[in-house]
C-alpha cells in the first residue's frame, strides 16, 4: 500500500513526540499553578489527575482528599458529611424529573409531530426540510432540557429524511448538530439547575431569561441553513395547504402543552421549579402512553432505568463538585479569585470576555455539568462585585456550554451524531463549521447584551 510522504521540510509527529509534547505543556501549566500557592496547588492537583485520563468527576474527589489530607487540618470525616449533605438540596431532584420527561418525550412520538407541524410551516423554502429540523429542535427545547435528547429525537427522524431528499449529509448533520444545542438554551434546562444550585439563583427566572436568547439562536441558525442552501439550490418541498397546517399543530399541541405547563405553573406560583420537574415528567408519559400512544406501557420500565441510570451519573457528578465547592470555599479561594480579579481592574467588558475564554477553553476537556459545578462558584462573585446579573450570567455560561456541545474533543453533540449518521468526528468538525461560526457571534451578542436575557423576567415580576 503506497503512502504519501511528508512536504519538503516537515518532519511528521510520532505517537511519542506528541506525548513527549504534551507531557511539556502539562508540566508547564502544573508548574504555573504551584507557582499561584493553595489556589494553585488545587488547580495543579485537579489538572494533573486529569491528564492522566480519570473521569473529571472522580478527578475532583481526589483533589479534595489530597488536599485535605496532606495540606490543611480539616477532618477527613467532614468529607464523609459534605457527601451527603452537598445533595440535599430541593432543587436538586429537578434533574432526575427532566432527564425522565426528556426520555418519555423521546419514545412517545412528541418529536415525529414537532417535526411534521415545523415542515408544514417551513418546507417550502430553500432547505425547508433543514429549516424545518432547526424549528423541531428549538420547540423540543422548550419542553426537554436536554440536548443530547434533544438530537436524539430529532436528529434519528429529520437526518435520514434529509439525506433521502437528497441533501449533503455534512449538510444535514451540521444543521443538527447546532440545532440541538437548543435543548439547553431554552426554558427548561439541567445546566440550568446546576448553575442555580451552584449559584442560588432563582431557576424559575432562568427558565424563562433563555427563551428571548434561544428564539434568536434559532434564528440565526435558520439563516445560515437557508442562505447555505439557497446558495446550493438544496431541495424543497411542496407548500402545505393551511389545513394541513392547522391539523400538524392539533397532532403537536398535546406535546408543547408543557411549555404552558412549566411556565405558567411557575409564574402564577402554583409549584416550584422542581415540582414543575416532576408534573413535566408525569405529563410526558401520560401524553406518551394514552394520547400518542406511541410507546407502549410495557417499554415503561425501560425508560425508567435509563432515566435512572443518567441521573445517576449527573448526581455523582454533582457530588464530587460539592467536595470541591467545599474545599474552595474552606480555603476561601472563590473570594480570593474575585479579589485578583478586580485588582487588574478588570471592567465589565474584559471580565465578561475573559470569562467566556475560560468557559471556551473548558469545553475542549470538560463536559457542561464539571464545568458549571467548578467553575461558576468562582466566576459568579466576581460577576456580582463588578455588578453584573446573576441570571444574565447563568445564559451567558449556558451559550458557551451550547458551543463546547459541538466542537471535538468532548463535545456530546458530535458523538450523538456520529452514532446517527455514520460520520467520523472529524467530518463531522469540519461539517459544523458554518453554523459554530454563527453560534461564536450569538455568545458576543449575549454577552454585551443583557436585556436579550433579562426583559422577559423582570416583565413576569420573577427578578
Amino acid at each position: 500500500m503506497s503512502t504519501v510522504a511528508p512536504p519538503l521540510g516537515v518532519v511528521p509527529m510520532t505517537k511519542k513526540k506528541a506525548t513527549i509534547v504534551l507531557a511539556l505543556i502539562a508540566t508547564g501549566m502544573i508548574a504555573f499553578s504551584l507557582g499561584l500557592g493553595k489556589i494553585g496547588v488545587v488547580f495543579a492537583l485537579l489538572l494533573a489527575l486529569m491528564l492522566t485520563g480519570i473521569p473529571v468527576s472522580i478527578a475532583l474527589g481526589l483533589t479534595v482528599l489530597m488536599f485535605m489530607y496532606l495540606l490543611t487540618t480539616v477532618p477527613v470525616e467532614a468529607v464523609a458529611l459534605k457527601l451527603f449533605t452537598g445533595i440535599e438540596k430541593f432543587e436538586i431532584m429537578a434533574i432526575p424529573f427532566f432527564i425522565l420527561a426528556g426520555n418519555f418525550l423521546t419514545h412517545g412520538g412528541v418529536a415525529k409531530r414537532m417535526i411534521k407541524f415545523a415542515t408544514s410551516m417551513v418546507g417550502h423554502w430553500h432547505g425547508g426540510l433543514a429549516l424545518a429540523g432547526i424549528l423541531a429542535c428549538a420547540m423540543f427545547a422548550l419542553v426537554c432540557g436536554s440536548s443530547v435528547a434533544t438530537v436524539v429525537a430529532i436528529g434519528s427522524i429529520i437526518l435520514p429524511a434529509m439525506i433521502k431528499q437528497g441533501y449533503p449529509k455534512e449538510f444535514g448533520a451540521g444543521v443538527i448538530i447546532t440545532a440541538g444545542s437548543l435543548g439547553i438554551l431554552m426554558l427548561p434546562s439541567i445546566p440550568k439547575v446546576i448553575y442555580a444550585i451552584s449559584t442560588n439563583t432563582s431557576i424559575g427566572a432562568l427558565f424563562v431569561a433563555g427563551l428571548f436568547p434561544g428564539m434568536l439562536l434559532a434564528t440565526m441558525l435558520c439563516c445560515t441553513t437557508w442562505y447555505i442552501a439557497r446558495k446550493n439550490n438544496y431541495p424543497r418541498m411542496p407548500r402545505a395547504t393551511w389545513g394541513q397546517r392547522w391539523k400538524a399543530f392539533r397532532e403537536s399541541v398535546w406535546g408543547l402543552m408543557l411549555v404552558v405547563i412549566i411556565i405558567g405553573g411557575i409564574y402564577t406560583g402554583i409549584f416550584t421549579a422542581t415540582e414543575a420537574a416532576a408534573m413535566s415528567a408525569v405529563y410526558a408519559f401520560f401524553i406518551s402512553i394514552f394520547v400518542y400512544k406511541d410507546m407502549p406501557l410495557k417499554n415503561t420500565p425501560k425508560v425508567l432505568l435509563n432515566a435512572a441510570a443518567l441521573s445517576a451519573m449527573l448526581l455523582y457528578i454533582i457530588t464530587n463538585a460539592a467536595l470541591f465547592s467545599f474545599l474552595m470555599a474552606s480555603e476561601n479561594i472563590p473570594q480570593a479569585m474575585a479579589d485578583w480579579i478586580l485588582s487588574k481592574e478588570m471592567g465589565q467588558v474584559a471580565f465578561l470576555l475573559f470569562t467566556n475564554i475560560v468557559l471556551l477553553l473548558a469545553g475542549n476537556v470538560m463536559e457542561p455539568s464539571s464545568i458549571i459545578l467548578v467553575f461558576a462558584p468562582i466566576l459568579h462573585p466576581a460577576a456580582i462585585r463588578l455588578g453584573i446579573d446573576s441570571v444574565h450570567f447563568g445564559i451567558l455560561i449556558d451559550a458557551n456550554m451550547e458551543v463546547g456541545l459541538c466542537h471535538p474533543p468532548v463535545g456530546l453533540n458530535l458523538y450523538v451524531a456520529s452514532g446517527i449518521s455514520k460520520m467520523t468526528i472529524t467530518e463531522l468538525t469540519v461539517a459544523v463549521l458554518p453554523w459554530l461560526g454563527t453560534m461564536l457571534v450569538f455568545l458576543v451578542i449575549v454577552t454585551y447584551w443583557p436585556g436579550l436575557a433579562l426583559w422577559l423576567p423582570k416583565a413576569m415580576g420573577m427578578m
